[in-house]
C-alpha cells in the first residue's frame, strides 16, 4: 500500500486548490487546512457519515449537488475512494488502457485508474457539479479526463466507446433501494456494461463494507455467477456465496493504510476512524471466461477476524470447498504452523495435515501453513494466548 499512499499524497495539493476555489476561500497551505477550513469540512464530513451509515438517509438523495457536502466529500471521502480503487485494481490481470467510471462523482476512481496505468478515462455521473469538480481536478493535475452526464435511474445509455475497464465505485448501493427487484436491476446494469467492454476487459465493483451493502453485493454476485460470469477476485468459491447461508455473515476486505496527514486530521476532528480501508469488491470477467486457476491443495482466503475460546484460536476461511472454520490449540503450535497466529482478513493460505472436525478444520502439530497471497497489511506481532 506504500506506493498508493505516495501517489495519493501528490493529489492533496490539487484537491485543496479545487476545494478552495469551489468554496471561495483564499489561497492557503498546499498540504493542510486552516483552522476555520477544517471546521467547515468536519461539519460536512459528519453529515455525510451520519447520512451514509445507520439509517442511510442521504443514500440516493443527490447529496453531490450540495456544494458544502460535495466539498467535504472531495477532501475526505475522495482520497479514501481513490485508495480503495487503487487496491482493487491491483487484482486485474492486466493494466487497462481505457476506462469508464460509472457513478464517478468527482472522479476519485477515474484518477486512480489513470494512476494505475490507463491512458484515457471517461467519468460519468448524474451530478453536473461533481463532474465540474472532476474537470477542474483534471486541469489542475494535467490529466486527461472526459466527462459525460449519465443517470441509470432515467435509463440513460452508457457513454459511447469500448473500454478495457468499467468501474462502479459506491454506485450500486444508491440504486433501486427497496425495489422488489433491486438485485435483478443491478445485475442487469452490470451485465449491460459488458456490452461496452473490450476483449479481455473486466468490470470492477466497489461497495461500502456495511453488512447491508456487502450482502446485497453478494446476492448480485450470485445472479451473475449463475449466468456464467466468473469472479476474478476476491472469490475462490465458484458456487453460490456460502456467506449468504446464514444471516449476519458477510464478506469484505480490510486493509491497513497510511492516510495523508490532512485525512488523519479531519478524521480525528470528526471522530471517525480511517486507519483501515474497508470495502466489499468484485472483479468480474465476461461471460464464458475462465475462473482463475488455483494452486493444488486446500486453499482458503481468511474472511474473519480473530475469535478465541478455551485456549483455541479460530478464524473463518473461504475457498473452493466453501466457508469453513479453522482452528488451532496452543498445545499444537509449532514453528511450521505458528503463522496461523498472524493471519489476517484477506490472506490466502494453503493448509496441509489438518484434521476434519464437526465444527470445521483443526490444525495439529503435524499441520503446515503457507501463505499464497498476503493481504497487503503489515504482519502484527504474534498473537498471544490469554491465560
Amino acid at each position: 500500500m506504500d506506493h498508493i499512499s505516495k501517489d495519493l499524497n501528490r493529489w492533496i495539493p490539487n484537491l485543496l486548490a479545487v476545494w478552495r476555489r469551489h468554496r471561495r476561500h483564499k489561497e492557503g497551505p498546499s498540504d493542510r487546512l486552516l483552522q476555520h477550513e477544517l471546521k467547515e469540512v468536519v461539519t460536512g464530513v459528519k453529515t455525510l457519515s451520519a447520512g451514509l451509515t445507520g439509517k442511510r438517509q442521504l443514500v440516493g438523495k443527490g447529496y453531490m449537488d450540495d456544494a458544502a457536502l460535495l466539498g467535504a466529500y472531495l477532501l475526505f471521502y475522495w482520497p479514501v475512494s481513490y485508495a480503495q480503487a487503487r487496491y482493487a485494481l491491483g487484482y486485474l490481470p492486466a493494466k487497462p488502457r481505457s476506462a469508464l467510471d460509472l457513478g464517478s462523482g468527482p472522479a476519485p476512481m477515474s484518477f486512480a485508474s489513470l494512476d494505475h496505468g490507463a491512458s484515457g478515462v471517461t467519468a460519468a455521473d448524474r451530478s453536473d457539479l461533481a463532474l465540474k469538480l472532476a474537470t477542474e481536478l483534471a486541469g489542475e493535475a494535467g490529466e486527461p479526463l472526459a466527462v459525460r452526464r449519465w443517470d441509470p435511474l432515467k435509463g440513460n445509455k452508457l457513454p459511447d466507446g469500448r473500454f478495457d475497464l468499467i468501474i462502479m465505485g459506491h454506485l450500486l448501493n444508491e440504486l433501486w433501494g427497496g425495489d422488489e427487484n433491486e438485485h435483478g436491476k443491478i445485475s442487469d446494469l452490470i451485465e449491460n456494461a459488458f456490452g461496452s467492454l473490450s476483449k479481455g476487459g473486466a468490470v470492477v465493483v466497489i461497495e461500502p463494507a456495511l453488512l447491508l451493502t456487502s450482502r446485497r453485493l453478494l446476492k448480485v454476485r450470485d445472479i451473475l455467477v449463475e449466468k456464467g460470469f466468473p469472479i476474478l477476485a476476491p472469490c475462490l468459491f465458484k458456487g453460490s456465496c456460502p456467506a449468504l447461508k446464514k444471516e449476519g455473515n458477510t464478506c469484505h476486505t480490510d486493509r491497513s493504510w497510511e492516510p495523508p496527514k490532512m485525512i488523519r486530521e479531519i478524521a480525528k476532528a470528526a471522530g471517525i476512524h480511517k486507519d483501515a480501508l474497508k470495502m466489499s469488491f468484485l472483479i468480474i470477467a465476461p461471460k464464458g471466461a475462465k475462473w482463475p486457476e488455483l494452486p493444488e491443495g486446500r486453499i482458503f482466503r481468511i474472511v474473519s477476524e480473530i475469535l478465541e475460546s478455551n485456549k483455541r484460536r479460530r478464524l473463518v476461511g473461504c475457498g473452493p470447498e466453501g466457508r469453513i472454520g479453522l482452528s488451532i490449540q496452543e498445545k499444537d503450535l509449532t514453528e511450521e504452523n505458528m503463522v496461523f497466529l498472524r493471519l489476517q482478513r484477506g490472506d490466502v493460505i494453503k493448509i496441509t495435515g489438518a484434521e476434519e472436525r464437526e465444527s470445521g478444520i483443526a490444525l495439529t502439530e503435524k499441520s503446515r501453513i503457507s501463505i499464497v497471497t498476503n493481504s497487503g497489511r503489515p504482519l502484527p506481532e504474534p498473537w498471544e494466548w490469554k491465560r
